[in-house]
């Protein structure tokens, strides 16, 4: 088998190329008993007394480099301060390593750096360490940023995606779909009046609301393969069922008009500045009030709950039931 682009983008085909080439092939996957590889989490723990060190990585390779809403800089370090605190973790530090083509202006590189720096200063991250190296410009597009993020939490406040229990309300944060919409609809040149920006925006600042609010039992950034594989990777690990209102999700026009033009859904796109929570149905309230104080949360929605089915179910406003599939992959390559 030859690697495809599938493979790097979230659905069943990487989940399967994960399972089966790369975990197989690690020996020691976990530390102090701490959460490892195998849970393929957001992150991953090392318990140190009454605390745990939440350490994640990520590459990004999107493309265009620069994007309504935001660019390569900005995504990366929103994408690694949030697998950071979708473990409850208060995101701490990130390290950054680039590999620049031979021939990017340093204007843009300065752009995308300062937009990092930025990102990061919105909810106190440092960049502590990094790395940079140059290729010829005829073996890469670009840039590819690789970060590492380092957070901490207290033993019994690490969350994970695969606690859901049955009678949880499910929260969706915001709007879905903006990010690979707007990004394709900029490959595409479609315009709207109102422009489509991505989401791109660190979530610490919503986690800690939500986790002062009330009890959260398992959380996930719904990222690529959107929210459709977001909820069902929660659902699939957690041994239950899901059941949604298709009308209680927040979708901007703008994205069901892109999506409708392209024959995208919308829940299968990436989103890179999103929750997904499962929460105590008698707190939900409470904390989608807390996440709508944030100016990240303004759409934040309560939009179903959690069943002892096997399966992701919507329910249609006019009664009707489908399934939810975990997409085969996200349909917009290279969005993060």
């Amino acid at each position: 088998m030859k690697i495809g682009m599938n493979h790097g983008a979230g659905g069943e085909v990487m989940e399967n190329l994960i399972k089966d080439t790369i975990l197989g092939n690690v020996t020691k996957k976990a530390v102090n008993d701490g959460i490892g590889l195998d849970s393929l989490d957001d992150g991953a723990t090392i318990p140190i007394g009454n605390q745990q060190i939440v350490i994640t990585t990520d590459g990004h390779t999107v493309n265009p480099l620069f994007f309504p809403g935001g660019d390569i800089g900005r995504i990366a370090a929103a994408g690694t301060i949030n697998d950071v605190s979708m473990m409850g973790a208060k995101p701490l530090a990130i390290t950054n390593s680039m590999i620049i083509q031979e021939g990017f202006p340093e204007e843009s590189l300065d752009t995308i750096m300062k937009s990092m720096d930025a990102c990061c200063q919105e909810v106190d991250v440092a960049i502590v360490a990094g790395d940079t190296k140059v290729m010829e410009s005829d073996k890469l597009d670009g840039i590819v940023i690789s970060t590492t993020g380092l957070g901490i939490v207290d033993n019994d406040k690490v969350i994970r995606d695969s606690t859901l229990e049955i009678g949880d309300k499910i929260i969706i944060t915001g709007t879905v779909g903006d990010h690979g919409l707007s990004l394709m609809s900029l490959r595409e040149g479609i315009n709207f009046e109102s422009t489509l920006q991505s989401d791109v925006a660190p979530m610490w600042g919503i986690v800690e609301k939500a986790t002062a609010a009330g009890e959260i039992h398992a959380m996930k950034d719904p990222t690529r393969g959107g929210f459709a594989n977001a909820i069902n990777e929660m659902a699939d690990k957690s041994g239950v069922g899901v059941l949604l209102q298709d009308d209680s999700i927040p979708i901007r026009d703008e994205v069901r008009g892109v999506s409708d033009m392209l024959g995208i859904d919308p829940y299968e796109v990436a989103n890179e500045g999103k929750v997904v929570m499962g929460v105590k149905a008698s707190d939900a309230e409470d904390i989608l009030k807390a996440i709508k104080k944030d100016k990240y949360g303004k759409n934040a929605a309560i939009i179903g709950e959690v069943t002892d089915d096997n399966h992701v179910l919507v329910e249609t406003p006019v009664g009707g039931v489908r399934i939810m599939e975990t997409p085969i992959a996200d349909p917009v390559p290279r969005v993060c």
